[in-house]
C-alpha cells in the first residue's frame, strides 16, 4: 500500500495516540468556506495597544519604556497564585482539585507591527533568553511552566503586538503529562530517547524535514495532525529551554527565523499559529527521559483564508488530516529564507 495514495492511520508515540491520513481527499474540489484577505500591516507603534511601551494596559498599569522583551503578570490571569481549596465531593464521579500559580505576557519586542518572522535573528535571541529565564525562575515554585504564543486572529489572538504567554501552575497538564509518561516507558524499554532516536531516523530520511543547522532540526511530525505542523528539536540531549548554552541558543535564533519566514512564504501572509515548548516538568525526581522540544500548530490549509476545521469526525473519533506530512515539509522546504514582505514591499 502506497501511504502517499491511500487512507492508513500513524501513530504519535509521543502522546500514543493515532491519526487518520487520507491523501486521496487532495483531489476533491473545494466547495467551503473563503475569507477577506487579512488586514494591512500594524503601525510601528500604536497608542491604542496596551503592549506598546509607554502604554497603559486594560489593568491599569503603564508599560516602561523598553527597547527589548518585557514580561509582566497578565492583568486577567487564568491562575491564580492564592486559590481557596476546592470543594470535594464523595462520589468518585465528581472529582475536583485545587491549582494555584501565575501568567505572565511576554513581548518579543517594543515594535507593534513585527512578528517573530520579521524580527531580526538577535532580537530572535533575545525572545529565546527570556523563555529561559521565566521558565528557570517559576520553575523554582511550580512543576509545570508552558511557554507559548497564540499568533493571529484565527488563533484567538486580539491583539497583535508580537507576544506569547507563560502559564505555570501546581498541576501536570494532560498533555504533557501523557508525554511524559511516553518518554518514561520508551526509555524503560530501549535505554534511549523517545525523540533523539525519532530524529536520528529523520534526519537519515530526510523526507519530512523542513530545516536543520548544527544544533538543531525542524520537521513536520510524521504524525502531524495540522496541516503545515512542526516539530523542533535540538540534536543534544536538553531537559528544558534554559539549560540550552550560547551556541545552541545562536542556532535556535537562527532556525526559528527560518521556519517563520517559510510559514509566512506559504501563502504570502503573516502565518497564524499556536507554538508551544515543552521541556521535562520541575520537582518530579524522574525527568531523564524527557527531550526539549517544540510544537508549532498552524491552522491554514489551502490559502490565507482557508483553514482547516477540527469538526465531526476529528471532535468525536481521531484526528484526520488530507495532505501528507511530506508533501507538506516538501512545500515548506522549497521556500525561500527571503521573507515575501522584503521582496514585495
Amino acid at each position: 500500500m502506497s501511504l502517499i495514495e491511500h487512507p492508513h492511520r500513524r501513530h504519535n508515540p509521543l502522546t500514543d495516540e493515532w491519526i487518520l491520513v487520507s491523501p486521496h481527499r487532495t483531489q476533491r474540489p473545494w466547495q467551503g468556506k473563503t475569507e477577506a484577505p487579512p488586514p494591512p500591516s500594524s503601525p510601528p507603534h500604536d497608542p491604542a495597544c496596551y503592549l506598546c511601551p509607554g502604554n497603559v494596559r486594560a489593568g491599569g498599569q503603564r508599560n516602561p519604556p523598553y527597547l527589548h522583551t518585557f514580561s509582566f503578570t497578565n492583568d486577567f490571569p487564568a491562575l491564580l497564585p492564592h486559590a481557596p481549596e476546592a470543594e470535594h465531593h464523595s462520589h468518585g464521579l465528581f472529582t475536583s482539585e485545587s491549582v494555584e500559580g501565575t501568567c505572565h505576557v511576554l513581548c518579543f519586542s517594543p515594535r507593534h507591527d513585527l512578528c517573530l518572522s520579521r524580527l531580526s535573528t538577535e532580537d530572535i535571541r533575545g525572545v529565546v533568553d527570556l523563555w529561559g529565564e521565566e521558565t528557570e525562575t517559576l520553575g523554582k515554585q511550580y512543576p509545570w511552566v508552558q511557554i507559548f504564543e497564540n499568533k493571529g486572529e484565527i488563533m484567538g489572538c486580539s491583539n497583535p503586538h508580537p507576544h506569547g504567554q507563560v502559564w505555570a501552575g501546581t498541576a501536570i497538564p494532560h498533555i504533557p503529562q501523557r508525554e511524559h509518561d511516553c518518554q518514561q516507558r520508551y526509555a524503560a524499554a530501549h535505554s534511549s530517547l523517545l525523540l533523539l532516536d525519532y530524529l536520528e531516523e529523520e534526519r537519515g530520511r530526510r523526507e519530512r524535514l523542513i530545516v536543520q543547522n548544527e544544533h538543531w532540526t525542524a520537521l513536520v511530525p510524521y504524525w502531524a495532525v495540522w496541516p503545515y505542523e512542526v516539530l523542533l528539536l535540538p540534536h543534544q540531549h536538553v531537559l528544558r529551554i534554559f539549560d540550552l548554552d550560547d551556541t545552541q541558543r545562536d542556532a535556535l535564533a537562527a532556525l526559528l527565523k527560518q521556519v517563520m519566514t517559510r510559514l509566512d512564504n506559504l501563502f504570502e501572509t503573516p502565518f497564524p499559529y499556536t507554538m508551544g515548548w515543552h521541556g521535562a516538568p520541575f520537582h518530579t525526581g524522574r525527568d531523564a527521559a524527557w527531550q526539549l522540544h517544540a510544537h508549532i500548530y498552524p491552522p491554514l490549509l489551502r490559502s490565507a483564508t482557508i483553514r482547516k476545521f477540527m469538526v465531526g469526525y476529528e471532535m468525536l473519533a481521531e484526528p484526520q488530516r488530507d495532505i501528507t506530512a511530506e508533501s507538506a515539509a516538501g512545500r515548506l522546504r522549497e521556500l525561500s529564507d527571503i521573507h515575501y514582505a522584503q521582496k514585495n514591499p
